[in-house]
């Protein structure tokens, strides 16, 4: 009881008494999150309804009864307004918060708390005073965007900093994404934070220094015409500084029209028909993706939706053929749904007195909110109906939207067959047919910036293909889509037996191709095309059908419960699905990674978004294809090539996503972790770094421990996450073991890994090859003999010698770190000394692997049951398979793919609870 009350009294000291005085779902996220922090809300003020419609904050407060005021202002011809004042004062708040707040508030009411105000402004002050903050941000090309928390003044945005936040913009960010990648989650908790700071007295007040202040005013439509005759990149600026309002803007053929949606481009431009635009250095280009403008500099831009002066808004790509659609003739069913749509509108406009055919959503004053309103609700009636945000704004008018409704709902407008821009390459005796844009919904489409970067054959140096390079848009997009997919579409819905076939379905496509798609990962990886062939490929087919086959078996149990009598009660468990699952995996296994994780997540029911190695994106890709073939419904499987720092990290921090998978580094996985949760408490599975030790005794099979001893360390040329970090030999046998090791290392061949008798390919990319070689020196500086290898072998690639390093000590960096490629590690021990070599091979914050050779049952078992890892092999090595649980011990990470096991990392359990 005393912990209990120590526990309260820990909880509601240092809180304070806050008036909120704000608007809108920044208001109200901020509103009840203080209140979760124990901060005690004395008052509201918001703004007025509108159209019978209350603000968020103003709904939740009232929910909670918290009091509520909506003053419509609070000053008049600059004065104060005397009854307003006393209500507030009659709150006895001790801090203003101020979310958002879009009213003017007289000083007798900033000064009034004993703490005074605070209030949030998007931007990094004293840069961008004024209400079109972020606005201005992206006009004017900042590479930094971030907001304010400062302590008010009279509305000049001039008052004392308190805290501040920043983030870079990306290169096609819009003021909906930096809202709400940045501003409005990491605004929310800075708000909170703030308050805190307040209440336990450590708040800073920083002076805001004039140097480098500006202030722009809100633009107006006639001054937010686009100037064409400037570099691409500032028209860029431009346009999506002002989308959605008031929205720049163009004259083409004699008539306004403003634009949304630009996105710069990289060198490639689709061809299209010429448009001539007024102003512009030369004609734009209507392609199949949007409307291309040009700057001066030569440079280009892409424009995704064109809104006229009548206000109807489309798609660019359709400005060619936009009045070409007749209307069609409404059966009997579909003008029921359509009556059941005009209640919809009706019940969103309540100000209109009846929805005419005419009606115009927006001019009826109609927000956002309302569209994502109109879109759920319609959704909700229509299972499975495809309908989006956007096609809102693309038919504004009653008549215009049941018109895109009911082609939607017959399928009119489905979406064209799969279009693929090929990368080929004629190699290994065949033309490889390569995808090489980020695969979003079920097409592949390029990086929304535009960008591309080059994946390299590691065997020569060569470029194999350009692939495209993701942006946080592309993220969002990706998640947006499996979001979806689960929600609304087919896969969550879908019976497990026929999800199972569809995977089973993906598997023999996968077996149909699989010389593809070996060559695929043997140019971009460097494996040796008959492993790729055997393991890389052949153990992903095995890993979908395995999983394929746990689809209609996922079960929960009855438990039953002690009660009072007479116990009428049924508990039971139900397994379901996460929601969308989030992959990132790594570049020595490809295809293998990305199946040992998405089979368990997809058989699961979940959707996921995959991140694969920047330089090895090429397997994942082609993978996505086949997935198309196989019939899995769009947004189900989404790919994003692109970096870890960019897309990994917005995986990691996403709100919408429930599971994070990675396979990787220790410190990137800590950081992972650390990402995770912070943002939602994402579940986590990773599996880290290893230093894996292969322990063998003098009463070995000598044959198979130099054989399996070879595969531990050299198997896919070293780049392997079990492979045997350190091999610990019983003194007695160390010699002749070393002897007839290196014996077997001068066979190896080192060579072209399409030539089906090399044994050793080239490392994965040259960075690490000369990490490598840097391993190397380190070792033999600190004393280590290195008995072969040690250097790059000369010639085109970045090939790696075998290499064998003996007298290793406990103490060296090779004996403790990971190397991760072709370097076998030898240590001796004495004869007899097993509890010695455990504590030996155990001193490590690794765990993942570990192996042990000896023709003795007894002592196998003993040191099996004593070795600290996830995964201990006896007188073998590397025989994983499909059904056996695979993951690591202590900083190996944690969680298992493979084996039921890693269908669990998929799934959470829900307890029902039922009296009869």
């Amino acid at each position: 009881m005393f912990a209990y009350h120590a526990c309260l009294d820990n909880y509601y000291q240092n809180k304070l008494r806050l008036a909120l005085i704000g608007q809108s779902l920044f208001g109200q996220e901020v509103y009840t999150n203080l209140r979760k922090q124990g901060h005690r809300v004395v008052g509201v003020f918001t703004v007025p309804d509108r159209d019978g419609k209350a603000d968020p904050l103003a709904v939740v407060a009232e929910k909670d009864g918290t009091p509520v005021f909506k003053f419509p202002r609070w000053r008049v011809k600059g004065k104060p307004i005397p009854e307003v004042v006393e209500a507030y004062k009659a709150v006895g708040a001790e801090l203003n918060v101020m979310p958002f707040c879009s009213q003017f508030i007289p000083m007798n009411v900033i000064d009034h708390p004993a703490h005074g105000s605070i209030i949030y402004h998007p931007s990094i002050l004293p840069l961008h005073r004024g209400a079109s903050a972020i606005n201005w941000t992206l006009i004017q090309g900042d590479k930094k965007a971030g907001f304010s928390i400062f302590w008010a003044d009279d509305g000049l945005d001039t008052g004392p900093i308190l805290l501040q936040r920043e983030c870079p913009v990306e290169p096609n960010d819009t003021v909906d994404s930096l809202y709400n990648r940045f501003l409005f989650p990491e605004g929310i908790k800075a708000m909170v934070e703030s308050v805190q700071l307040i209440a336990d007295g450590k708040a800073p007040r920083v002076p805001q220094t004039e140097e480098g202040a500006s202030y722009e005013g809100i633009q107006k439509k006639s001054n937010s015409k686009v100037n064409l005759a400037q570099p691409a990149e500032a028209i860029h600026n431009w346009i999506r500084g002002h989308d959605k309002v008031p929205g720049a803007w163009a004259v083409i053929d004699g008539q306004t029209v403003t634009l949304y949606g630009s996105s710069m481009l990289g060198e490639s431009v689709p061809a299209g028909q010429p448009l001539e635009i007024e102003g512009a250095s030369q004609p734009g280009v209507i392609t199949k993706n949007g409307l291309v403008l040009y700057g001066s500099d030569s440079k280009a831009l892409m424009v995704k939706n064109l809104q006229f002066e009548d206000g109807k808004m489309i798609s660019a790509a359709k400005y060619f053929s936009s009045g070409d659609t007749a209307s069609v003739e409404l059966t009997d069913d579909e003008k029921k749904m359509a009556e059941e749509i005009r209640d919809i509108w009706k019940g969103i406009l309540s100000n209109v007195a009846a929805i005419e055919e005419t009606t115009d959503f927006f001019k009826s004053g109609a927000a956002s909110m309302d569209v994502v309103r109109l879109v759920e609700e319609i959704k909700q009636k229509c299972v499975g109906l495809q309908l989006q945000n956007e096609d809102v704004y693309m038919a504004t008018t009653f008549q215009d939207f049941i018109q895109m409704f009911v082609r939607r709902l017959r399928g009119e407008d489905q979406e064209e067959e799969m279009v693929i821009d090929y990368a080929t390459k004629d190699v290994n005796n065949m033309t490889v047919k390569m995808p090489w844009q980020c695969f979003i919904n079920g097409k592949f489409e390029d990086a929304e910036n535009g960008k591309t970067a080059n994946t390299i054959n590691p065997a020569d140096g060569s470029v194999i293909c350009k692939v495209a390079y993701a942006s946080v848009g592309d993220v969002d997009r990706a998640v947006a889509a499996a979001k979806e997919a689960f929600e609304v579409g087919p896969w969550g819905r879908m019976n497990p037996r026929d999800r199972g076939t569809l995977l089973y379905k993906l598997a023999d496509l996968m077996e149909e191709h699989q010389e593809e798609l070996a060559t695929i990962e043997s140019i971009d990886s460097g494996a040796v095309y008959t492993l790729a062939l055997k393991t890389h490929v052949g153990m992903s087919i095995q890993t979908f059908r395995y999983f394929a086959g746990w689809c209609d078996k996922i079960q929960g149990k009855t438990i039953p419960i002690n009660q009072a009598r007479p116990n009428h009660n049924l508990t039971f468990t139900k397994k379901e699905p996460l929601g969308v699952c989030a992959i990132v995996i790594p570049w020595n296994y490809p295809l293998m990674m990305l199946a040992w994780k998405s089979a368990a997540c997809l058989a699961a029911g979940n959707t996921l978004v995959l991140k694969p190695a920047q330089v090895t994106p090429l397997s994942a890709l082609k993978f996505a294809e086949l997935t198309v073939k196989a019939g899995i419904p769009k947004g189900v499987i989404n790919i994003v090539p692109g970096s870890g720092g960019m897309v990994g990290q917005r995986l990691s921090d996403h709100p919408d996503i429930r599971k994070l998978g990675f396979t990787g580094s220790t410190p990137i996985g800590k950081q992972i972790m650390k990402s995770c949760a912070l943002s939602n408490l994402k579940k986590v599975s990773l599996e880290l770094g290893g230093k894996s030790p292969l322990i063998i005794f003098s009463d070995c099979d000598m044959d198979k421990a130099v054989r399996m001893g070879m595969s531990s360390v050299f198997f896919n040329k070293g780049e392997n996450c079990i492979a045997a970090g350190r091999l610990f030999v019983e003194e007695s046998i160390h010699d002749e073991y070393i002897r007839r090791v290196l014996e077997e290392i001068k066979k190896m061949k080192v060579g072209d890994p399409l030539d089906r008798s090399t044994d050793h390919g080239p490392q994965n990319h040259k960075a690490h090859m000369e990490k490598l070689v840097e391993y190397c020196e380190v070792g033999m500086k600190e004393g280590a003999t290195l008995v072969y290898g040690g250097k790059q072998v000369d010639r085109p690639g970045f090939f790696m010698e075998p290499t064998l390093f003996i007298d290793v000590e406990d103490h060296m960096f090779i004996a403790k770190e990971e190397s991760f490629g072709p370097i076998m590690v030898v240590s001796k021990f004495k004869d007899g000394d097993i509890d010695g070599v455990l504590n030996r091979a155990n001193d490590t914050e690794f765990g993942l692997a570990s192996g042990v050779f000896t023709r003795d049952i007894n002592k196998a078992m003993y040191v099996s049951e004593r070795l600290d890892a996830g995964t201990v092999f006896v007188n073998t090595y590397n025989k994983t398979d499909v059904a056996s649980p695979f993951g690591g011990f202590k900083q190996s990470g944690f969680g298992k793919d493979l084996g039921e096991d890693a269908l669990n990392e998929y799934l959470r359990t829900k307890a029902v609870t039922v009296e009869y």
